[in-house]
Parts: C-alpha cells; structure tokens; sequence
C-alpha cells in the first residue's frame, strides 16, 4: 500500500494549540469515474480553512485534510474522463464535501478543474482558483454584470475588501468589464494594493459608505461586492446601493439583517459560494472548468495578474500554522501560498 505525505487535523483547535494540524503519512489514493489523481506542487491558504479548522469541537477517527486551492500535474485519471490526461498542469479549488489538497496526491473531478497558466509558477497559480471562481461567479453569474469591455458604461461596483484574495481578482475582473471600482481599504499599503489591481477609488470601511462615495461624486452604485462583514455593513450597503441595484456577499452572517431596508429600491440581495456547485453535483459544475481555463487565458494575455503575496516553503503543519496565523489577523494582503513536499 503505497503512502503520501498530508497535513490534517483530527480535533477541531485553535491555531496555538499543538494539535491543531499535524504531520501525516497516509494511503495514496487512487481515480476512479471523473476524478483525477492530481501531484501537488503547491496549495493557497484561505479562511475557509481556518473556519473549517476551529469549527465545532468534533474529532475525527481518520484524518480531515483542509486547503482548497492547488496547482500541480496530472498524475493518472479515472476511466470516465475526457478533458485532461496524465502530464497535464491544472489549477483548481475543490470540492468542500471531499478531502482537500493539502497532501501530496489529491482526487479531484475534472469537471471543476482548469489548465494551469502557462505563464505562471505553480506558486502564482496556486494563489488564484478558488477566489477567481468566487469572483467571477459573483460578478457574472449572480450579480449578471456582462463580463466584456464595452457593456458597462457609467456603471459602478462597490468591492467591500478589496485588498484580500477574492477582492484582488474581483477587481480585476470588474475593471476589465468596463465598471468604475470604487475599493474599501483602510491601511496605505492596502490602499495601495487596491489601487495597483485596478480600484479606480478607494474608501475606508471603517468610516460610512455614502459621505466618502458623496464626496468622489458617486452618490450610489449599481452593484456592491461584500467581502467582511455582511452585518455590520448592511445598512451602510442598503443606504449607497442605486435603485434596481444588486449586492452580493460571500459573508455568512450570525445577526439577523432587515432585508426591508432593500424593498423601497427593488434592489437585490444574494449569495455567493464558490462550492455551491461541486456540493451539489449541478448539471452546470463545468462551468467552474470553463471560467478556469478563461482566467488561464487573461492571465497568460497579461490582462490579469496573479495575487500572490507571501509565499512559504515547504508544505508543512509548521508552515501552515504560520499561514492560518496570518490570514486570522484579519491584516492579510493578496493570497498566501505553500510550496512544495518533503
């Protein structure tokens, strides 16, 4: 029985706690039906991993494994699959019902799978998928902004954020799409990342929305991005959002929000998780395919940029506790990334 390397968990802990991820060595699995048997070369943090590792308290008999971001090479395939073959570069996100990538063999369907920019590391492509899925679904699929230059003119997306993971790509993706972006950042260097992916404006989120969007000489905008806090923001969101406007956020809330305050303007509210539709098998997954291999294509056009950050070495418990570490400060910037097995 042939075994690989994995950083996992069996108790759900606080980072500070010893046991909190650990070293594993457990059975390389193998593909079957659309899966494919991917080699990892390198895997991005999100806070979906640290919610997921502090969740409940439960423990585990056998090991749960996190991350849900990888980049790597096609190392066999199931027998039902016709889109990638072994020796293929992918990068993908996953699927939350299964395992996640922190090991160095994965199984992934290849439905939710795309091919690797050719012009990137497997370091910078790691950064992307999972917030280039959540982006892109939320602008084009739940918000229906067009996604091509040319069909925005005069229209205005609010990115709450805009300086994390998914808020570096959204704002590429909008300002490609034609919209003026108007960011939230409240530090100089997050202003400033802001800025270098394309944010036309910024705002501070600690300060109300309508008296800074006033005084850029944008009384409302047509659609906002919520990517911190959905309750605490909503009556700041409620109060800027244009009449017929849409908001999105990825955001779960604990405290009930008056979705009231939305009615006299006939404006929309909805979510976005980039799960939705691996969890649920949807007879559109592939579409997480196809917007992969489109954002490949900008990417390798020069037209977006990866959004990697900081960067660690080797994929370990000790170096993934560093990343957990980093991305609970709530200070992080652009995306963290693990390279490379033992």
């Amino acid at each position: 029985m042939e075994k690989m390397k994995a950083v996992g968990l069996y108790k759900h802990l606080p980072i500070d706690q010893k046991e909190s991820l650990v070293d594993l060595e457990i059975e390389k699995p193998r593909p079957s039906n659309r899966d494919l048997l991917v080699r990892v070369e390198a895997i991005g943090v999100n806070p979906v991993d640290y919610k997921i590792r502090m969740s409940n308290g439960e423990e585990h008999d056998e090991p749960k494994i996190l991350g849900w971001d990888v980049s790597g090479v096609v190392e066999a395939t199931g027998p039902d699959c016709t889109i990638f073959k072994p020796g293929d570069e992918v990068y993908y996100a996953g699927d939350i019902t299964r395992q996640g990538g922190n090991s160095e063999f994965h199984l992934i369907d290849e439905r939710i799978v795309g091919k690797k920019p050719k012009s990137l590391s497997f370091a910078q492509s790691a950064a992307l998928p999972l917030t280039t899925i959540t982006a892109y679904e939320a602008l084009f699929d739940r918000l229906n902004i067009h996604p091509e230059p040319g069909q925005n003119e005069g229209k205005s997306i609010l990115i709450i954020g805009a300086a994390g993971g998914v808020g570096s790509i959204a704002t590429q993706l909008a300002k490609r799409a034609g919209l003026t972006v108007i960011g939230t950042a409240s530090r100089p260097e997050t202003v400033k990342w802001a800025k270098e992916f394309g944010a036309d404006h910024t705002i501070n989120h600690y300060h109300e929305f309508a008296p800074q969007l006033k005084d850029l000489g944008i009384p409302s905008v047509d659609y906002i991005f919520c990517l911190n806090a959905t309750g605490k923001h909503w009556a700041g969101m409620a109060e800027v959002i244009s009449p017929q406007g849409k908001i999105c956020s990825i955001v779960e809330t604990n405290e009930p929000v008056n979705i009231t305050l939305l009615q006299s303007k006939s404006a929309t509210f909805v979510w976005e998780l980039m799960f939705t539709r691996p969890m649920f098998q949807t007879e559109d997954m592939i579409k997480q395919h196809q917007l992969l291999n489109e954002v490949a294509d900008l990417i390798d056009d020069k037209v977006i940029q990866t959004t990697l950050n900081k960067q660690l070495s080797p994929i370990n418990a000790e170096n993934l506790k560093e990343a957990h570490r980093m991305l609970e400060s709530g200070s992080s910037i652009g995306k963290i990334v693990l390279e490379k097995f033992e």
